[in-house]
């Protein structure tokens, strides 16, 4: 028998919907899936189950410990933890310019306050001022600040000018920020992507209240469709990433990746809406059962994403 585990926080609706359609779909295939349980974790011993789904190590180091200790023994870990670990928003930024994905134009600021334990001299290599002049004419304004790793909108600033970014960025004491072109949208999505292979493509409207952003008034034609399509395939094949969600915001018919750092993406019924959520459940589902039915006992079952595929087998971007 297979085991699945999902390890969650506070979600109420997602996870149990998701073991529901596993043990549904899997029961003739001798799948089944629960709420993954710790009672301790020793190490290089096996987790008990063949994959996890991984919603809340984000914020749990020991749950980020546990999912790799488990990976060791060959345990399916969807988002692999490794990468996740490594991952953040700016250089998924530079990715993107690699592999002909539009984004915003950013550069990636120093903390406004020094990080605990350095002083003055720990920053040697850092010019002083910096090239503000440069670095305003290259983003423009407007333009937002926003974590280099991060989300759930927090620490977001709209910048109008200089003094208002010089006065903000006060307030973001130790955080290392980005400072980021800000795109004028007549349309904007946000895409699920199951296994770098199923996507699914939501209108989404940010200046809404939360509880109203899954309500929009438009929809890509399909030549949009494809476009977005294959933007978030791309982006997502490179990542490595098996559960994610893609942020594209249409200028003058041109699609920017937003934020595509997202690897345990809003799941929830209650703001996802009924079709929706009914997508990534159905997907999530059909996906493990597709990849625990592939395991290979013992080794490493993690997927890794063409980043690093090909610079261990020197291919290029």
């Amino acid at each position: 028998m297979k085991k699945i585990g999902i390890l969650f926080g506070r979600e109420d609706t997602f996870p149990q919907a998701f073991i529901d359609k596993v043990n549904e779909l899997g029961a003739a295939k001798n799948i089944v899936a629960e709420v993954a349980k710790i009672d301790k974790v020793m190490q290089g011993e096996p987790s008990g189950y063949d994959l996890i789904v991984d919603r809340i190590s984000q914020d749990v180091p020991f749950y980020r410990a546990y999912l790799k200790n488990a990976a060791i023994s060959g345990t399916i870990i969807i988002n692999n933890p490794f990468w996740w670990s490594a991952d953040e928003k700016f250089f998924n930024n530079a990715l993107a310019t690699k592999i002909g994905v539009h984004v915003p134009k950013t550069v990636i600021l120093p903390s406004y306050e020094w990080p605990d334990d350095t002083n003055g001299d720990s920053f040697r290599n850092l010019a002083y001022p910096l090239d503000w002049d440069g670095i305003f004419d290259y983003v423009g304004f407007p333009a937002y600040m926003k974590p280099f790793a991060g989300g759930g909108w927090k620490n977001v600033y709209k910048l109008h000018n200089q003094e208002e970014f010089y006065e903000k960025h006060q307030e973001t004491n130790q955080l290392v920020m980005m400072l980021q072109e800000e795109i004028i949208f007549t349309e904007y999505y946000r895409c699920y992507c199951v296994g770098g292979k199923y996507v699914h493509i939501m209108p989404y409207e940010p200046r809404n209240p939360h509880h109203l952003r899954y309500s929009a008034d438009f929809s890509p034609t399909p030549e949009m469709k494809k476009i977005l399509e294959d933007a978030v395939l791309k982006l997502n094949q490179y990542l490595g990433y098996e559960l994610n969600t893609v942020e594209l915001a249409i200028r003058d018919g041109v699609p920017y990746a937003i934020d595509f750092c997202n690897p345990a993406p809003d799941a929830d019924f209650k703001s996802v809406g009924q079709e929706n959520f009914d997508w990534i459940v159905n997907t999530m589902a059909k996906y493990v059962i597709e990849r625990v039915e592939k395991i290979k006992p013992g080794v490493d079952n993690l997927l890794w994403g063409k980043f690093v595929t090909n610079a261990i087998n020197g291919k290029p971007l």
